[in-house]
């Protein structure tokens, strides 16, 4: 059986960028070379590194499963097109010839209540011909058609490396755990799910050992983390994390060894780092296994060589973007190589340790940075991703040493267009320092300054951005049309450390607003910013936070654009409190300035724009403030865009392109007198 269509095959796509010509003497890069399918994405190894898959959309069109041989990558591939309903958007190798691929279709049963349609996903295994496994009818699954006809397999426990035909899968109708045989598509049950316990967690061998289980302690809500004992087999509960501490611990890894596994949390210190835990002692190590002495730690890289498969052989952290830290000499000498081979410049930044206010250092790519994104068991066959924030993401194969280009993701875009980018910190009025990504435009283009300035807050507020290629566009289409563009890491953030994210309790339009503004402030003394040219443009919380700009009376922005941001707290304040962990967790801390309840002191023309089908923030948030800004005879454009969700990666093109080039109008031609 053929889930998927066998299509005409076509060779290895490379891109349509080709070579340094001068930025002045190409045409801008367009909304639609920003909001296009990516050319190549989701690539993955076989194990062996026999077999390169990757979903490929060429010329912009629909995604399209490509899989060639490594060492023939000149010969045509074997090329699986989605029928007209759905779309691919994931592929990784399980097996040498299995593949695990997800797809998504537009429904109108989504279950998200006042919004009707989203994405539903299904997920199946595929050989390389692109035959399908049968899927199983699981216990449990309902009855109604309109639930079941887009299901599949859910989603993977444990690819189990070391065994040639069977995955673990949880199924999306229960919480059993079940083996799954990829070639002939049976199953067994390996652990009953319980509304008591989250799912399983397995060992490096693939045996459910660890479950989380959410309770209360006199009213206290905890997470629970129970492990397997090795010794007895007995489930047992060790340690716990209490919501209201704003402490969670994830167990990051297991170990060779059966009593001791690797645990991710601040654990009281400043920022995340990895801890030994023993399961026979019910022990934390004294000092972390791997903490950064300036940022938060985060996965921990395991090797999957069978000469010495789950031996620890890096970790990274979240510095100016994720950084990997490798501990094996191996794989630290090919970084080193494949940096060397393309060029990538590596060089020391000064920092204010945000914790201590000391001045200290650390080194950082200049630009654009390679990540090793796959590899073969034996690791001679690497698949390379070359990426930076004005470097659209590159995709690489080395084999034997020798490095093969394999496609530009973004090949209407010439970098030689786009902004330069760097790190920089500010002091807030009460000291605090403030991490921001600035963007300038081309220099050649544009000269030194001052430019007229964007400033872009991320969403979240617990969020981050980092030092990589942006696929929104919100900084490089503008920096290539002559904006500078601030990216401030504000209070509230995550990812810089527990002082900066804590401070932003309780500030909504407050502190958290102060800090863009110093921002801008410090543009404007830098020489970078134009004083009487300056805009901002934000998302989710960075929409709510443009509002806010909006109604503050200090004279710093011309206008203001805001995407999907929540004119008021209360609905936000009540869904974090009917979510019981939610409520010690981050509803104490949401906590401002309704915009929506300052319409008269708005004083600049203010542009909104959502999605139709936004679930997370709902349109009517947008639709309110315009209704009552309309009313009160202020300046105000609304644009409600069609089946749009909230999440960058459910947007279409047509989405992201109107996003750029409706903001764009909007700034050039209604942004207070003259435009910006």
């Amino acid at each position: 059986m053929k889930l998927l269509t066998l299509v005409a095959s076509t060779t290895l796509v490379i891109g349509a960028w080709n070579g340094p010509a001068l930025a002045q003497d190409r045409p801008l890069p367009t909304a639609e070379a920003f909001a296009r399918e990516e050319a190549m994405m989701s690539a993955s190894l076989s194990p062996d590194g026999e077999h390169l898959a990757a979903l490929v959309s060429v010329n912009g069109g629909p995604h399209r499963l490509m899989i060639w041989t490594t060492g023939d990558l000149d010969s045509p591939p074997v090329v699986i097109g989605s029928d007209e309903r759905e779309e691919m958007v994931g592929v990784s190798f399980i097996k040498n010839n299995r593949l695990f691929v997800t797809t998504q279709q537009w429904t109108t049963n989504t279950g998200f209540g006042r919004i009707r349609g989203g994405y539903a996903h299904r997920t199946r295994v595929i050989d390389l011909d692109g035959d399908v496994i049968p899927t199983p009818d699981f216990p449990g699954r309902p009855d109604d058609p309109t639930l079941t006809a887009f299901w599949g397999l859910g989603s993977m426990v444990s690819s189990l490396p070391n065994d040639d035909e069977d995955i673990l899968i949880q199924p999306w109708i229960n919480g059993d755990v079940y083996r799954y045989n990829t070639r002939r598509g049976t199953y067994r049950r390996e652990r009953r799910g319980s509304d008591e316990f989250s799912a399983a967690q397995t060992d490096l061998n693939g045996l459910p050992r660890a479950r989380t289980q959410f309770n209360y302690d006199s009213g206290a809500a905890y997470f629970a983390h129970w492990l397997i004992n090795p010794q007895t087999g007995a489930l047992e509960e060790h340690f716990r994390s209490y919501a209201r501490d704003r402490d969670p611990l994830s167990i990051a890894a297991f170990t060779n060894d059966p009593n001791i596994i690797l645990v991710r949390g601040a654990r009281g210190q400043p920022r995340d780092a990895i801890w030994e835990y023993n399961i026979a002692t019910r022990t934390f190590a004294d000092e972390p296994a791997f903490a950064h002495p300036l940022f938060d730690a985060g996965r921990v890289i395991q090797s999957v060589r069978p000469s010495d498969y789950g031996e620890i052989i890096g970790f990274t952290y979240l510095a100016d973007r994720s950084t990997v830290h490798w501990v094996d000499p191996e794989m630290g000498s090919i970084q080193t190589q494949v940096r060397g081979a393309l060029g990538v410049e590596v060089e020391p930044v000064n920092w204010t340790d945000i914790e201590t206010n000391r001045r200290v250092r650390f080194s950082a790519p200049v630009d654009d940075d390679i990540d090793i994104a796959d590899a073969s068991n034996d690791r001679t066959t690497l698949l390379l991703v070359r990426s930076g924030p004005g470097q659209p993401p590159e995709y690489y194969l080395m084999v034997d040493g020798r490095v093969r280009l394999l496609a530009r993701t973004y090949p209407d875009i010439d970098p030689t267009q786009l902004g330069d980018t760097r790190l920089i910190q500010y002091a807030a009025r009460d000291g605090l320092m403030i991490p921001a990504i600035l963007t300038t435009p081309p220099l050649e283009r544009f000269g030194s300054g001052p430019y007229p300035t964007i400033v872009t807050p991320h969403g979240g507020p617990w969020a981050r951005d980092d030092m990589d290629w942006d696929p929104t566009g919100w900084a490089q289409y503008f920096a290539a049309r002559g904006y500078a563009v601030i990216q401030p890491q504000y209070r509230g953030s995550e990812g810089w450390g527990q002082r900066l994210w804590r401070a932003g309790d309780s500030q909504w339009g407050l502190a958290m607003q102060d800090d863009l503004d110093d921002g801008v402030r410090y543009l404007i003394a830098q020489g970078i910013a134009a004083p009487d040219r300056v805009a901002i443009h934000g998302y989710s919380y960075g929409g709510y936070a443009a509002m806010m700009a909006a109604v503050r009376p200090n004279g710093l922005y011309q206008c203001a654009v805001a995407g999907a941001g929540p004119a008021s707290l209360n609905e936000l304040r009540q869904r974090t409190y009917d979510n019981r962990y939610l409520r010690e967790f981050q509803h104490p801390t949401i906590a401002g300035i309704d915009p929506i309840d300052h319409i008269e002191e708005i004083s600049i023309p203010i542009y909104l724009y959502t999605g139709d089908t936004d679930a997370t923030v709902y349109p009517h948030e947008s639709q309110a403030l315009y209704d009552r800004l309309i009313a009160a005879g202020k300046p105000a454009q609304i644009r409600i865009l069609e089946r749009m969700q909230h999440g960058l990666y459910s947007w279409t093109p047509e989405n992201t392109a109107a996003m750029l080039t409706t903001t764009e109008d909007y700034l050039r031609n209604a942004c207070g007198p003259g435009g910006l």
